[in-house]
């Protein structure tokens, strides 16, 4: 298999009321030693913070002014989705992939999710939360329970074998999700992407595992059970 050079990785990072983590998660990005040297493009997506996010971001920005950051703020709060497309349409890197601005999922796992791209085997690569033997914080049961039944239920229209459709980490060709119309403003935005990149024909989809810390509501967490409706609704409108 022909290996695949890859110059720039974006990394998009959708951000609301996060000032109590954003300034360590782009400290975390910004200190990833990617491999074959890729370079690194941080992208990170206000959406409209009510917080001190912003200026948390732009001391950061001042403060080091050599890394490649860019800044976006919407003018209202539209969701997550939202953000990502904002991202996404942004994104100047070969590659790019997903970073909540919490500390849920560690960028030290790039490479984990990138190896299989620059050894010539995939175009897009999901993180699963539920395969190998990292670390994973012990939470929420009916969450899991969810998140698993919509996986399945995608995997069931889609015809893959995922194990882990609302996981953070994906990585994708650029130029790939750029083509593709994304309509989705909140969390429906991961049975979306997932219905339409499984319809690329011979669109090679790779998985591996990874870590999660997750949070807790009171540590920050924002998905509900009403993301969980939407998302099931998704999953239908986007597959059929």
């Amino acid at each position: 298999m022909r290996k695949r050079i890859i110059k720039k990785l974006s990394i998009i990072i959708p951000a609301y009321n996060e000032e109590k983590t954003i300034a360590f998660i782009i400290d975390k990005v910004k200190t990833v030693d990617l491999i074959n040297d890729i370079e690194k493009e941080i992208i990170i997506v206000d959406d409209c913070s009510t917080d001190n996010t912003k200026e948390v971001i732009k001391g950061y920005m001042d403060l080091h002014p050599a890394v490649n950051i860019q800044y976006f703020k919407h003018d209202k709060n539209y969701g997550k989705g939202a953000s990502l497309h904002t991202g996404i349409k942004n994104a100047n890197g070969d590659f790019l992939i997903i970073q909540d601005a919490d500390l849920e999922y560690d960028p030290d796992e790039y490479n984990t999710l990138l190896k299989p791209v620059v050894n010539g085997f995939a175009d897009v690569v999901y993180g699963s939360r539920f395969i190998g033997g990292n670390p994973h914080r012990i939470l929420f049961f009916w969450h899991t329970i969810g998140n698993k039944f919509l996986t399945t239920l995608s995997n069931m229209l889609s015809d893959m074998n995922l194990t882990d459709m609302e996981t953070c980490y994906k990585l994708f060709d650029t130029k790939l999700i750029q083509s593709i119309t994304l309509k989705e403003k909140r969390f429906g935005f991961e049975p979306e992407v997932t219905a339409k990149i499984s319809r690329i024909p011979e669109i090679r989809i790779y998985e591996v595992g990874i870590s999660y810390y997750g949070r807790t509501f009171k540590d920050g967490k924002k998905i509900n059970w009403k993301d969980g409706i939407r998302a099931l609704y998704c999953i239908f409108k986007y597959n059929l």
